[in-house]
């Protein structure tokens, strides 16, 4: 990366991804000059901890921008919407976590294992979008697979979360269980039902194909990042009583044979993807051991009897990292080190 160092922004960085984008920067050891931390008014003054110093929050407002090169967006898509074009227009680059820009076809939509030739896209507006945490978790496994074997249809079940939802949700779990524990009655305001004990095959909106907006974003966003119009894909998107970690049954036909072996080999040096598949041994992904880690899990590697080109994973991880926060300063990462 060279010596020069960057200012950044980290835009929302109160909440739980904005707080893991900050200590993603200090593990990755990001050349970092400035940082200004920005948020909402109810959050202004307050401080935040960063390689063992204290920066004060600050209201973000359209001007908060000057002399920032890169700005981290985690503030919601309302936010994104309002505060991206003048942060872009002051001359930083944006990487937004939010859903505001991704299927916008003039934005770049990037995963670095997958598609970082695509950030060079950033030109046209200076905004780069973050994918959906479930769809960058399971391109990171599937991207050796599709340039080695080409991808036909992917069938995805995925099991997410509540930390995907937020705060709320983490406390309502949280708070569900302590009720169970001590004989009181379970109340639910963030889910629609209790969580605990439960799976709810319900994760955003539905929409009029029968579809959930998740469940969709995964179809779209896929098509998008292999620019690839033609792969099939389909999924159920679950969210289950976990507090951090996502995991993802995938199942996919490949356009050429490939085997079990021949997948295990191939993850086994892909970037970002760590093989844990001794099942003999009980070893496979589970979400809370991918709580805290970079690397997306792969394990159950298996051939699909059912059908000639058939492949299953299980693939797990940390959602609010590889999902977002670490996603988006790996982006910012490819940009000081080719662009900037």
């Amino acid at each position: 990366m060279g010596e020069r160092k960057f200012n950044v922004a980290v835009a929302g960085a109160t909440g739980a991804v904005g707080g893991a984008m900050l200590k993603v920067l200090e593990r990755r050891d990001f050349p970092l000059n400035n940082l200004r931390l920005l948020a909402s008014e109810r959050s202004e003054g307050r401080k935040l901890k960063f390689r063992g110093e204290e920066v004060a929050v600050e209201v973000m407002r359209k001007d908060s921008f000057a002399d920032i090169d890169i700005a981290l967006f985690s503030a919601g898509a309302s936010r994104s919407f309002e505060f991206a074009p003048a942060a872009a227009a002051a001359g930083a680059v944006v990487v937004d976590n939010s859903s505001a820009y991704r299927m916008d076809p003039e934005i770049p939509l990037v995963v670095p294992e997958v598609n970082p030739h695509a950030i060079a896209g950033y030109k046209k507006h200076g905004i780069i979008a973050n994918p959906n945490c479930s769809t960058i978790q399971m391109l990171v496994a599937l991207k050796p697979i599709y340039d080695k074997a080409g991808i036909k249809r992917i069938v995805v079940s995925t099991y997410q979360a509540v930390s995907g939802t937020g705060a709320a949700a983490i406390a309502e779990l949280r708070r569900q269980a302590e009720d169970f524990a001590a004989g009181r009655t379970i109340k639910h305001e963030v889910y629609p039902h209790q969580i605990l004990f439960n799976c709810l095959p319900h994760i955003d909106i539905f929409l009029d194909n029968g579809y959930t907006r998740e469940e969709m974003k995964m179809v779209n966003e896929t098509r998008k990042i292999f620019e690839d119009n033609g792969i099939g894909v389909t999924a159920t998107t679950v969210r289950v009583p976990v507090f951090y970690g996502h995991s993802e049954a995938v199942n996919i036909e490949t356009d050429r044979k490939i085997s079990a072996s021949g997948v295990k080999d191939l993850l086994a040096s892909a970037p970002g993807v760590k093989v844990v598949d001794g099942p003999d041994l009980a070893q496979y992904p589970l979400a809370v051991d991918c709580e805290g880690k970079f690397e997306t899990m792969v394990g159950r590697i298996r051939e699909d009897e059912s059908i000639a080109n058939g492949i299953n994973l299980w693939v797990v991880a940390d959602n609010i990292l590889k999902g977002a926060a670490l996603n988006a300063v790996q982006i910012a990462e490819v940009l000081v080190e080719k662009y900037l």
